[in-house]
């Protein structure tokens, strides 16, 4: 695995979302900055914790122009589904063949109960409108992802 990091130009990537239209990472990098948060499956507890936060906290993401887009192997009925019973209020987009993962460099071996397996990690990153990644998030805790997101967003924009 190979992952991307600060400094690095983003991939960019179109992507199906949960409505079934499509995502263009340069497009909406005219206007905002991006968060692409890689998780391993929806509806799963850890994943809908992530995802629920992020939700609550839309508005201060949009007061400093940060949209937030989580990416899966999903398929876009699963996302619609994720979205619909959480109530999900930003992109969730189907990397189905693992293409935009393998790109940053998140798609690699996972060990889980004596298991090993390809996957998604779970790793964020920020980028900013030049397409630059601005800041790698790896150390974090599901439950307090939003809020180490958050912190180094203000951060930033002082």
């Amino acid at each position: 695995m190979n992952t991307l990091s600060v400094g690095d130009k983003a991939p960019m990537f179109k992507l199906e979302n949960q409505n079934g239209d499509l995502f263009d990472l340069a497009q909406t990098l005219k206007t905002k900055q991006v968060l692409v948060y890689f998780y391993p499956k929806a509806m799963t507890p850890g994943c809908t914790v992530q995802a629920q936060n992020l939700r609550d906290i839309k508005t201060q993401l949009d007061q400093l122009n940060t949209v937030a887009v989580g990416i899966s192997p999903d398929a876009v009925k699963r996302l619609t589904k994720f979205t619909e019973r959480d109530e999900l209020n930003f992109p969730l987009l189907s990397d189905e063949d693992h293409k935009v993962a393998d790109e940053f460099g998140v798609w690699g071996l996972k060990k889980f109960m004596g298991k090993e397996y390809d996957g998604i990690h779970r790793l964020s990153f920020l980028i900013g409108q030049d397409g630059t990644i601005t800041h790698f998030f790896n150390k974090f805790k599901t439950k307090d992802h939003h809020e180490v997101v958050l912190e180094v967003l203000n951060e930033l924009a002082k």
